[in-house]
């Protein structure tokens, strides 16, 4: 039976909690019996996987595959994903870099399978990386199924440290910050800016998303909210704003 985090209380009160008994909470979680053995089944049998086609076909491995980067619900997309595997990353059209959730093209590149002679899933490193993030997504989707604004608090902290390793410029973090859900959710929830927004032009939503963040921050690059206090007053702000909204709704 998997363990079920504890999370009393919603908010930045809820938050604050969560914090506090994280580690604890995680460990837990993570030695909890389904989350163990989908681990160990993946350590044992992913570098046997020479081709996107053997990873889509083994349902428990493409689980934990599609899980550590929060895309659990494409488990039945198997052509789709295959595709994306294949096409690898290095290919400016390939099918992950033109998909507008930047997910899928960190997925792809985990792998390696269109983009190198023999895939990364031989190298034991690569391996414990994605079950450690696949082990980390799990815990935020059971926190999800309990608050699902604390889920996304949680997932925020990795996602930005993600864009700002994985891309190079200013806007093109701003860029992946945009096309990645669920950190798009938190930024955009904190800087006050409506969901209308999502249908204005690419360009000008970066404008704006610049500007507010730096009237609110101080600062308009994606690398400084990086550092731990913006991301603890960005979280706060996300929280309160959600929270808000949702009373607001309900009255």
């Amino acid at each position: 039976m998997s363990f079920q985090p504890i999370v009393p209380l919603s908010g930045y009160t809820g938050w604050r909690f969560l914090q506090r008994t994280l580690d604890a909470q995680q460990a837990t979680f993570q030695n909890s019996e389904p989350i163990s053995r989908a681990s160990d089944y993946f350590r044992k049998n992913i570098s046997s996987i020479e081709t996107a086609e053997d990873l889509v076909n083994d349902r428990r491995l493409l689980e934990v595959a599609l899980g550590a980067f929060g895309l659990e619900d494409d488990i039945n997309n198997k052509f789709f994903i295959q595709k994306i595997l294949e096409d690898g990353t290095v290919n400016p059209d390939a099918l992950g870099n033109r998909l507008a959730d930047n997910r899928y093209a960190s997925l792809s590149e985990s792998f390696g399978f269109g983009d190198f002679a023999r895939p990364l899933t031989t190298i034991s490193t690569v391996s414990e990386k994605i079950i450690s993030q696949f082990e980390t997504q799990r815990f935020e989707t059971a926190v999800g199924e309990q608050n699902n604004d604390l889920r996304l608090a949680l997932n925020f902290a990795s996602g930005i440290d993600d864009i700002v390793s994985d891309t190079a410029s200013g806007n093109a973090q701003w860029f992946s910050v945009m096309g990645n859900p669920p950190v798009r959710q938190v930024v955009q929830t904190a800087l006050g800016l409506p969901s209308q927004i999502a249908s204005i032009d690419l360009d000008q939503q970066l404008e704006i998303f610049q500007s507010r963040t730096e009237t609110l921050f101080g600062t308009s690059s994606v690398q400084d909210l990086n550092d731990p206090e913006l991301q603890e007053k960005m979280i706060r702000l996300f929280l309160i704003r959600s929270e808000s909204a949702a009373f607001t709704g309900t009255s």
